[in-house]
């Protein structure tokens, strides 16, 4: 984790030297909100390779904000915050809750992403951190077993779970401006670099396909895009 950690600093810096060289108007400063829905499910590890042909997508949700400040006319920095709904399942006959199981967590997650533009177009990528404020289990029941939902717990126990989680986030999207606001298309993918869990390896994955609505604070007079 270190590594990445340290290849995305010196990646951030790279950009950031890059931007400084450049002389004329900056990106547009925007304020955006979405509302939208996520794809998300877990790895669990060179380790638990057998999990891999249980494991099945779930369909979170996620609300919050964004703000992005303009550098330079090709870059931007844009600090994040929302609410987020997460998790994954493993089908029936799965080796760790046997009957079919979902695990959801509800995460604030915080992303600060370097952001490069082309007109329209921009590619961005940076770190992020959550914190798990809950979580349920829900397990399906059997002839034999009733079915139960738990409420998860956070500590160092091996039934227990850890609060916090870090990882990169890196994506692309595209602008489309209109008079007072501009719509933007943002496909991102999430990769958490820590175990969430201390039964089994649990690492978040996601996939987040948004649409956000901005209120231009800044108009660009030498830039095409966004």
């Amino acid at each position: 984790m270190l590594s990445t950690i340290k290849s995305l600093t010196a990646a951030v810096v790279t950009a950031l030297l890059m931007a400084a060289s450049f002389k004329s108007f900056s990106q547009t400063n925007r304020f955006n909100v979405s509302v939208n829905s996520l794809t998300t499910n877990f790895n669990y590890g060179k380790s638990n390779s057998d999990f891999k042909p249980y494991k099945k997508d779930f369909k979170g949700f996620q609300i919050g904000v964004a703000y992005q400040a303009g550098i330079t006319p090709i870059f931007s920095v844009v600090p994040e915050v929302y609410f987020a709904i997460k998790g994954g399942s493993l089908e029936r006959n799965n080796q760790l809750t046997v009957n079919k199981s979902t695990l959801r967590l509800y995460t604030v997650e915080a992303p600060i992403l370097a952001r490069l533009h082309y007109n329209n177009l921009y590619l961005n990528a940076g770190p992020y951190v959550s914190y798990n404020l809950g979580g349920r289990l829900k397990t399906d029941g059997s002839d034999a077993v009733a079915e139960t939902t738990t409420k998860i717990s956070f500590g160092k126990s091996a039934s227990e779970f850890n609060r916090w989680d870090f990882g990169v986030q890196a994506g692309a999207g595209y602008n489309f401006i209109m008079s007072k606001t501009t719509l933007t298309l943002d496909v991102r993918y999430g990769y958490g670099l820590v175990n969430i869990s201390n039964d089994v390896e649990r690492y978040n994955r996601m996939l987040n396909i948004s649409l956000l609505v901005a209120k231009r604070y800044k108009k660009n007079r030498s830039a095409n895009g966004g």
